[in-house]
């Protein structure tokens, strides 16, 4: 998404802001439905809903809706209120103070500025071991606290009295007001948190919310859960929806089934279903900035070090023909790691000026070349390879059509499996695997959102591809260069080109949702950034 002046407003040295209040949904009395109940489906469980360790996309749109940072995300990458007022930032961008509304949690606790304190200790404490905690790199003592030299009480955020927060950054970020909104940064009940220990947020009824709805029904393995609305919530008057209802579906004409039936109220379609019902008016296509790439265990042995393996693996996939071909619902072959349309320059586009042709080209003939000699380099003859995915419908039209791609390559054997998301994740994060398809969808409306997940010591940086002058680019990027906007463009285009030269990791495609949503629901926003979904201004119509 490109910068313009709505997204700078936030970042005037020394302003003042008052964020205007929350605008209610567009709707009337006349025009609601006596049911206002949404259905809606994910493809994948719950893992967690503890801030401190939500991870994917799936637990932060859940998150997003039964929970409220300072502020919120709104279209156009707009800020909206949440548990803050109003905000202030100091002249030289260090300090940033956040003054509280009075609102409450959903057991009637008040929510303070002291939940912001623990939530945020919390989440930097080592033992919690967040992997969300590098977001908070440019907090002061972040580095220290999170590494356990000092205790979580050093971390620079203190409450001032009951209703205000003071932030302390160790350096300027200008993006500081968007993370603010991200679930890691959420706050956190301490009565709560304390109360169920190592059972916090692993069900329903182990945590409590301060956002728009609260969730019910989930015992922390099912594969359905509610949303109802949170009567607590400081702006409840402007939640229509009474109820989300969400189940998990995994087969994709088990999907459109329910759809067509009215059973639930929206599909993100597949390539056939997309080819079939792409004219119908229910259709949306959602472009997010999201990419979807593969990583090569490089903690030891094949790929480590081994410049022309990683190439080769690269070169043999062709990614325009599985856009087009296997996923065909809109997505696009990446240009990059960094997807088009989320951080522009003047007029360029940083996917443009980052673009190193030969990091997603295909070429069988010199990818078979590459990967002799990555052979010949390690002493083998032949190598076997297993590639994990997600067991969803996508993830596995992916990893059949990669496996059918990589065994083009003399001597190369690879084989698939498909799991449970969570358990990807896990096994991702454990470096339990060969290859393995992820994905990554930005947090925030910044090409760092991405960049920063490939330096040496990111725990989102699975593969554990390292390199110098990557890891230089974006220190100097949050660094020396925070302030100055064209030094940190180029400082981000150069670590950008060194990941794709050196392959790094194979970007696949840049995914578009294609949603068929019933005409009588109204008022969900969708964001290309972050959790994606907003249902706090969302109804039901009594009327198509």
């Amino acid at each position: 998404m490109k910068f313009n002046k709505a997204l700078a407003l936030g970042a005037v040295s020394g302003a003042s802001l008052l964020l205007l209040a929350a605008c209610g949904s567009k709707s009337s009395d006349k025009s609601l439905a006596s049911d206002q109940t949404l259905n809606w489906v994910e493809t994948a469980n719950l893992p967690t809903m503890d801030p401190s360790k939500s991870t994917d996309i799936v637990s932060g749109g859940t998150l997003n809706n039964v929970d409220e940072g300072l502020l919120r995300l709104g279209e156009g990458s707009k800020l909206r209120p949440g548990v803050a007022k109003s905000y202030s930032v100091s002249k030289d961008g260090k300090t940033w103070t956040f003054n509280l509304r009075h609102s409450k949690w959903s057991n009637g606790d008040p929510v303070t500025a002291n939940d912001f304190v623990y939530g945020w200790r919390r989440t930097v404490k080592p033992s919690t071991a967040s992997q969300y905690a590098y977001l908070y790199d440019h907090v002061k003592n972040f580095s220290a606290v999170n590494k356990g030299k000092l205790a979580p009480s050093k971390l620079g955020i203190k409450a001032d009295g009951k209703y205000k927060v003071v932030v302390t950054l160790s350096r300027p970020q200008t993006y500081f007001k968007y993370l603010v909104g991200a679930q890691a940064f959420f706050p956190q009940n301490q009565k709560v948190a304390e109360k169920y220990g190592s059972k916090y947020a692993s069900n329903s009824s182990s945590a409590v919310y301060n956002g728009p709805f609260k969730l019910t029904g989930w015992n922390g393995t099912n594969n359905t859960w509610t949303l109802k609305k949170n009567k607590q919530y400081w702006n409840a008057k402007a939640t229509k929806l009474a109820a989300i209802k969400f189940q998990v579906i995994k087969d994709q004409g088990t999907w459109l089934s329910q759809y067509q039936s009215g059973k639930v109220d929206e599909i993100i379609t597949d390539g056939t279903q997309y080819k079939q019902l792409k004219n119908s008016k229910e259709m949306h296509l959602r472009n997010g900035a999201s990419t979807f790439y593969l990583e090569m265990n490089q903690r030891k042995g094949f790929f480590k070090n081994n410049v022309a393996a990683r190439k080769a693996i690269s070169l043999a996939i062709n990614k325009e023909q599985l856009v087009k071909n296997v996923l065909a619902d809109g997505s696009q072959a990446p240009k990059g790691l960094v997807p088009t349309k989320l951080a522009k320059r003047g007029n360029t586009d940083f996917a443009d000026a980052a673009y190193v042709k030969s990091g997603t080209a295909y070429n069988l003939k010199q990818a078979k070349a590459e990967w002799r000699q990555a052979l010949k380099k390690s002493g083998r003859s032949s190598l076997s390879l297993e590639l994990l995915a997600d067991d969803t419908p996508a993830g596995k039209q992916t990893a059949e059509f990669i496996q059918s791609q990589l065994t083009k390559l003399p001597g190369l054997k690879v084989t698939t499996t498909n799991v449970p998301f969570n358990v990807r994740l896990s096994r991702s994060t454990k470096g339990d695997f060969d290859l393995v398809i992820g994905g990554w969808s930005a947090d925030f409306p910044d090409a760092i959102s991405f960049s920063s997940l490939f330096t040496s010591n990111n725990s989102y940086n699975r593969g554990q591809w390292q390199n110098s002058a990557y890891d230089t680019a974006i220190k100097n990027a949050e660094g020396k260069d925070a302030d100055n906007s064209a030094a940190r463009w180029d400082d981000l285009v150069s670590a950008e080109k060194t990941l794709m030269s050196q392959q790094g990791i194979v970007p696949l495609y840049q995914q578009t949702q294609a949603q068929l949503l019933k005409s009588k629901v109204k008022g969900v926003q969708y964001f290309p950034t972050g959790a994606q979904w907003d249902f706090s201004h969302a109804y039901i119509s009594n009327s198509k």
